[in-house]
């Protein structure tokens, strides 16, 4: 690759990967703060249908295989390091393409963000409780919700490039 092209190519990429660092950083602080102030379910009342609560999720979305014997923190580790790899190579190919671009980042800044607590904890860390009369959503957490905001916006960005061809 030419020189002035890989600076190109760096130089698109880098505003990405700084979104993925930016919520990489508010993903592991909240779970730092959440870790020294909570013990393991400690709940703080917030509002009627939020609350701050201390979870572990050694599983994956919605607590899934969580029972499982303990495979499951290298596979889902394993998963998350391929897509973050993934990621990264389809950011450096697709950076101009700004919806895509943004999505992308959101789900690799999640996605490594759990990944570092499966490695430190052998869980991921969650704290927002949102509920509703006895009824509570799964507690996620800043990673999670990242993951969710760049599914949403793939799906978006492919159904307005349907809608442009």
């Amino acid at each position: 690759m030419p020189k002035s092209t890989f600076r190109t190519t760096t130089a698109s990429l880098l505003p990405w990967l700084g979104l993925a660092l930016i919520l990489l950083i508010a993903d592991q602080f909240t779970k730092v703060l959440i870790l020294g102030y909570y013990q393991l379910g400690d709940a703080t009342y917030v509002t009627s249908f939020f609350n701050i609560v201390r979870v572990h999720n050694s599983g994956a979305a919605f607590s899934f295989l969580a029972s499982a014997s303990g495979w499951q923190r290298w596979f889902f580790t394993a998963i998350g390091i391929a897509a973050a790899i993934f990621i990264v190579w389809m950011l450096k190919s697709h950076s101009g393409q700004k919806l895509f671009s943004f999505a992308l980042a959101c789900i690799l800044g999640g996605a490594v963000g759990n990944v570092i607590d499966r490695l430190l904890y052998g869980y991921v860390v969650d704290f927002l409780d949102f509920h509703y009369a006895g009824w509570h959503f799964p507690a996620f957490n800043i990673a999670d919700a990242a993951i969710s905001i760049g599914a949403v916006c793939l799906i978006l960005d492919e159904l307005l490039r349907v809608k442009r061809s």
